[in-house]
């Protein structure tokens, strides 16, 4: 067939319309198809209690340890003051800044007697999906609901909710869409100062967008993530990992949840673009750089900067010229 599209009245189902060209090139076949909206269906209804369900929440980390601090602000508003039904787990990469890690761990465990924590210490070169795996496989407990988070990831309390009710063990692993924000410095440009982290967590077009390509944060069972083989270690250095655990999934038995939330944010942070990577790797790096930064209309404003600063000095000229005429 050559072309169609498919329009859905909402209240009655969905319309297809099918072209399909004929041998002799000027004739076309037009087919219109219908298809109704059936009567809903009551599938179950059921009560869910949640109330027991801890979540292991497995960071990898190397370095990085201002933005630790951060998260462990967030972490202890979030899990410790109003969830209390969580255990943290971080996997921590190098020597380097471990001692940092260590302290901020025990002076947030002292103030807020907070003891559900494990350090894991890798003394090797980072590797996010190592990290997880590593961090899955410490839990000796056996079953739990584990997060698999970055330390540039806010969430909220109702977040860890949705983490419980959309991933059940051997039935569904869930995989929610971040809403990743601009650089602040950007998009609050006209402003002294960048409002606190709190106050930018808001779903603006200009503030940022929904990370739709990115796999990294998801909510699974234990036993799930070991039964389906856990990451391909093979996959080095940065990226990749995550993509294809979730593909494994798709392929699998499993349902897979993808759904945007309104509760999962990742923070900006500055984004440097090594020297050692090759032209098209720095291209790669730089147009990812980019599409972290600022929304279009944000980023046409700097490109544009110059003619707007010329337009607004010959409008104070003219100005000028008027109040002096």
């Amino acid at each position: 067939y050559s072309s169609g599209y498919y329009r859905t009245e909402r209240d009655k189902g969905t319309q297809y319309e099918l072209f399909y060209k004929k041998m002799d090139g000027m004739e076309y076949r037009h087919v219109t198809l219908f298809r109704p909206f059936g009567p809903l269906m009551k599938v179950k209804s059921e009560t869910v209690d949640i109330s027991r369900s801890i979540i292991n929440v497995i960071v990898p980390l190397a370095g990085r340890t201002e933005a630790f601090a951060q998260f462990m602000q967030n972490f202890r508003d979030v899990c410790i003051h109003q969830d209390k039904r969580v255990h943290l787990t971080v996997v921590y990469f190098g020597q380097d800044g471990l001692s940092e890690v260590k302290n901020i761990l025990e002076s947030v465990a002292r103030e807020t007697d907070f003891h559900n924590y494990t350090l894991v210490s890798l003394n090797e070169e980072f590797n996010r999906g190592r990290g997880l795996d590593m961090g899955a496989r410490a839990w000796e407990k056996g079953e739990v609901l584990m997060f698999f988070c970055d330390v540039d990831v806010y969430f909220t309390a109702e977040f860890l909710n949705s983490c419980r009710l959309n991933a059940e063990p051997g039935k569904k692993v869930f995989y929610p869409v971040v809403f990743s924000l601009y650089n602040p410095a950007i998009v609050y440009a006209n402003q002294d100062i960048p409002p606190p982290v709190e106050q930018q967590l808001v779903h603006k077009k200009d503030s940022g967008f929904w990370r739709d390509f990115g796999f990294g944060m998801t909510c699974q069972y234990r036993t799930d993530f070991l039964t389906v083989g856990g990451f391909d270690l093979e996959v080095k250095g940065w990226g990749g990992e995550d993509v294809h655990l979730y593909r494994k999934y798709l392929h699998g038995e499993l349902m897979v949840v993808r759904t945007p939330v309104p509760g999962l944010f990742h923070l900006w942070h500055e984004k440097h673009c090594a020297d050692e990577l090759t032209p098209e790797q720095y291209r790669m790096c730089i147009q990812s750089k980019a599409m972290n930064e600022a929304s279009h209309s944000h980023l046409g404003m700097l490109v544009f900067r110059e003619e707007i600063e010329a337009h607004l000095r010959k409008q104070a000229y003219r100005t000028n010229s008027e109040a002096a005429g």
